[in-house]
């Protein structure tokens, strides 16, 4: 039995007429400039390190494991999480460091473009992390999930009020953190902006931030386990609005997992030539409400909803799930949280209009 094709692409009138204000050119909406009375930097309490055993199971004798990809760590502890905001624009591919990310998120922000949305944590010494962008209200929620220190450069007017009221532990390359961030000359601002793992860390402990935190772990499966139940699915194709954000993934039987393509083309990593890849991918459907005539979103990513996860080669349908203070997870059908693969996830967000599935072919 396979899965059915999702074919239904059209949206509604007002929907479309809404998420396509600025899509014209695909071209993001100007962001506005960190205001000059930034907020005051007082250093965030000291919780303990993150990355202990995976809860599915107890691991080996001596052997320390991520709690974000179920991998084996060499280190004892990690360091806290960085969230970093990464262009997706047409210009700004191929991307570096994000075969590097334990997780990526792939959300619409404006206009029909997407954002990527880096959480570093295992990988301490990323050489290049980038284009960096700007940020968004849910985007700093998806980060802040993972206690992560947010990285990046300007931001709706609505993230600023949020990042200074709630004196956020960011790092804006237009604020205060210009001097860890650099451009490449190789690449036209607005898509040459990046910085590494280093200097990232350097500057969250010279702005007084907490360099460890207690991040919310996943349930892994043994890498070994057959996974037993959902449908074949040997490839998929996600569709956010426009044509030139589409996203394929292949399943490799050799490798496991799911190697990622954009508009028919393997998405690779600048920095290493590698394969942008992951064990288990996540596709979820969320509520997405236009807020101005520049086409800015308001994403609900708390309320849950329609979810299908993708994992060797299967697709298991359920639902998304979050509770206050914790990350996105998937429900299978029996009210159990599903135990991913150890590796890297990605997880997707695109939206319920005119309804999740048209969002989604998979054969």
């Amino acid at each position: 039995m396979t899965l059915s094709c999702y074919s239904s692409r059209l949206f509604s009138v007002y929907v479309l007429a809404a998420l396509l204000l600025t899509a014209c050119g695909a071209q993001e909406a100007e962001t506005v400039p960190a205001p000059t009375a930034a907020p005051t930097l007082a250093p965030s309490p000291s919780p303990a390190a993150s990355a202990g055993p995976s809860p599915a199971a107890e691991p080996a004798a001596g052997l320390i494991t991520s709690g974000l990809t179920g991998l084996p760590l060499e280190e004892i502890s990690l360091p806290r999480p960085l969230a970093v905001m990464i262009n997706n624009a047409p210009a700004a591919r191929p991307q570096s460091g994000i075969s590097e990310a334990d997780i990526l998120y792939e959300v619409l922000a404006e206009g029909g473009i997407t954002r990527l949305i880096g959480i570093f944590q295992s990988h301490t010494g990323v050489v290049k992390i980038g284009p960096i962008r700007s940020i968004r209200p849910y985007l700093i929620d998806i980060g802040e999930s993972y206690r992560g220190v947010t990285v990046h450069a300007g931001g709706s007017p609505a993230a600023y009020a949020i990042l200074q009221k709630e004196k956020k532990d960011d790092m804006d390359e237009i604020g205060r953190a210009g001097a860890y961030f650099w451009r490449d000359k190789e690449r036209k601002a607005p898509h040459n902006l990046y910085s590494n793992a280093t200097k990232l860390r350097e500057g969250a402990d010279k702005l007084g931030y907490a360099g460890t935190a207690e991040v919310p772990g996943y349930l892994f499966a043994d890498k070994n386990d057959v996974l037993t139940e959902g449908e074949p699915a040997a490839e998929f194709e996600i569709n956010f609005l426009l044509k030139s954000y589409t996203v394929g993934y292949e399943y490799s039987s050799e490798r496991k997992t799911y190697l990622r393509r954009v508009n028919g083309k393997p998405h690779l990593d600048l920095n290493n030539g590698n394969p942008v890849e992951a064990a288990n991918v996540i596709v979820m459907g969320a509520d997405h409400k236009v807020l101005d005539d520049v086409g800015r979103l308001q994403i609900d990513i708390e309320l849950g909803g329609e979810a299908v996860l993708f994992q060797r080669g299967q697709a298991v349908k359920g639902r998304w799930s979050r509770k206050p203070e914790d990350v996105i997870r998937f429900v299978k059908s029996d009210g159990k949280e599903a135990e991913m693969y150890p590796g890297v996830t990605h997880i997707l967000i695109v939206p319920n209009s005119p309804t999740f599935s048209s969002h989604m072919e998979v054969s």
